[in-house]
């Protein structure tokens, strides 16, 4: 049994998706919060149960049978060193032969602020005596892609990681490599992929990636972190959101994005999408 757990949420969906085309649904658990959510999944053939990172006895429910997991990070910034622990320790208790986590790139050495929290995890994932795998996931597409529509509208494309290059994949390359982990015939335990797409581009590039296949005008204007947070807060991100968007282009700046060791191509078995696919999806929306 295979349990996923954010199994509702945009990467969770994918890699239950990834499983599907290899593992049988009834060996798929899909753990969510909210269940209801997750009747497609259930009409599916997909176990669905609820694990809510709050209330560690659904986390032993969820966890009941299961062989191996993935633990995909939460997105409550500021609580999710304690939420993954309480996974970590649900895992343990169950006696989880396999506990795959989505960390970020380069977590050990990244300037980005959110890599704070990921430290935390993979710490407490060794101590914890769980055998496991880290997926050091690295900037997703859509990221960036959501941004097409405003870029169109204004023009520009604003950012604050100068020439920084950004090593981006789809978020349904990042859900086949979990699935491959978590399906792998070896032995995973141990293994440390830092993940990232098999080509690179600054933002400037993704600005004239935009204009090209839109035809429409897009220059890229890159401006100070703190610059760029006050536009983003302006444009109506809450603050937490604005200060991380701020700070990740900070940090791509200093080379926090970018990865050229095709880990995640060789993991997938095939090329990582490229970044104008993603963006054509995005113009065809």
């Amino acid at each position: 049994m295979i349990l996923v757990t954010g199994a509702t949420g945009q990467l969770g969906r994918l890699v239950i998706q990834a499983l599907l085309n290899n593992v049988p649904a009834a060996q798929i658990v899909a753990a969510v919060r909210s269940p209801e959510k997750a009747s497609d999944l259930a009409a599916l053939g997909v176990v669905v149960r609820k694990a809510d990172y709050s209330e560690p006895a659904t986390l032993d429910s969820a966890f009941v049978g299961i062989d191996k997991a993935l633990l995909i990070s939460s997105n409550e910034l500021g609580q999710r060193s304690a939420q993954h622990q309480a996974v970590i320790d649900a895992a343990k208790r169950a006696g989880v032969k396999l506990l795959a986590y989505t960390s970020v790139l380069h977590a050990d050495t990244s300037a980005l602020g959110l890599a704070a929290e990921h430290r935390e995890t993979e710490d407490y994932l060794r101590a914890s005596g769980v055998p496991f795998a880290l997926l050091r996931n690295g900037w997703y597409h859509e990221n960036y892609t959501a941004s097409v529509p405003p870029a169109l509208a204004h023009g520009a494309h604003f950012g604050s990681a100068g020439e920084g290059r950004i090593s981006s994949a789809a978020r349904a390359d990042y859900a086949a490599a979990a699935a491959a982990v978590l399906t792998a015939s070896d032995n995973q335990a141990g293994k440390v992929y830092e993940l990232a797409g098999d080509d690179s581009y600054t933002l400037k590039d993704f600005a004239a990636l935009i204009a090209k296949q839109s035809g429409q005008p897009v220059v890229y204007t890159d401006l100070p972190e703190a610059d760029f947070k006050a536009a983003l807060i302006g444009a109506g991100l809450p603050e937490p959101i604005a200060e991380l968007l701020a700070n990740s282009d900070a940090a791509a700046a200093k080379g926090a994005l970018f990865d050229d060791s095709h880990q995640l191509s060789k993991l997938i078995g095939r090329a990582t999408t490229p970044l104008a696919a993603s963006i054509a999806a995005s113009l065809a929306k």
